[in-house]
């Protein structure tokens, strides 16, 4: 059975005239790779446009039955990965040449169980807005209760970390739940601040909808064991630092 340094973990779900974006990006990764697309479920042409690449052993295609859920399907690419590490990229974004490389290289000089990136603002046409995401290089879980600043398509993770903390709760922020729950155990998390993810917004993402990633904000939090006035403390430090992330770029 061949080995993988990393296991890129792609859920989808009618991305198929981004997909090739996605995926073309993961080729070019310095490092050993094996690509685990899921498919869930998609009633668009994902799986046609899939079937160009099905001749490289390194990338799997998985298709549910049924919808699962973004969380379930990034779940099952996680048991199926047989990588020392987890990187996940959903299907509308893509990644900078070396982003793996330079992660691995930085998990291995600080002793830390994650990392993540900055990441650079694109529109739904793939044409930059002209902003850059900046990140700490250091990251604890006491920074990580104020807000997220981890974005899930920069993640690269141990394997055993995800396993024991999979994602879950679809309705609210489902990765940053689990990143809470990772640095709550870990305590640390190391970042790259380059932008070495390029985030696609989309109409449909769920961060577009902006009261109602509030109340998913303050639900990770209740799902943390926080009381409520302390989550209301925290969704409120979350919007204001929020705003004025995208607001510097």
């Amino acid at each position: 059975m061949k080995q993988y340094l990393v296991s890129v973990v792609m859920p989808t779900y009618n991305c198929g005239r981004y997909i090739k974006e996605a995926v073309e990006s993961v080729k070019r990764q310095q490092v050993e790779w094996e690509l685990i697309i899921i498919d869930d479920a998609s009633t668009d042409d994902t799986k046609e446009r899939i079937e160009a690449y099905q001749k490289d052993e390194r990338i799997h295609y998985i298709r549910n039955s049924k919808n699962e859920g973004v969380a379930k399907s990034r779940n099952q690419g996680c048991k199926y990965a047989k990588g020392e590490y987890i990187a996940f990229l959903d299907a509308d974004d893509w990644w900078k040449i070396g982003k793996l490389k330079k992660q691995i290289e930085k998990m291995k000089k600080t002793n830390t169980i994650l990392c993540y990136t900055g990441r650079e603002l694109f529109d739904e046409k793939g044409k930059s807005k002209g902003k850059i995401i900046r990140v700490k290089e250091r990251l604890h879980y006491s920074d990580l209760l104020k807000t997220n600043s981890i974005a899930c398509s920069s993640v690269v993770v141990k394997k055993e970390a995800i396993l024991e903390f999979p994602m879950e709760h679809d309705e609210l922020h489902e990765d940053y739940l689990t990143w809470l729950r990772v640095l709550e155990k870990y305590d640390m998390a190391c970042g790259i601040n380059e932008p070495l993810l390029c985030t696609r917004l989309t109409k449909d993402g769920k961060s577009r909808k902006k009261w109602k990633t509030v109340w998913m904000t303050y639900g990770v939090y209740r799902q943390m064991r926080i009381g409520k006035i302390k989550s209301f403390w925290y969704v409120g430090r979350h919007i204001i630092r929020s705003g004025l992330k995208y607001l510097k770029g």
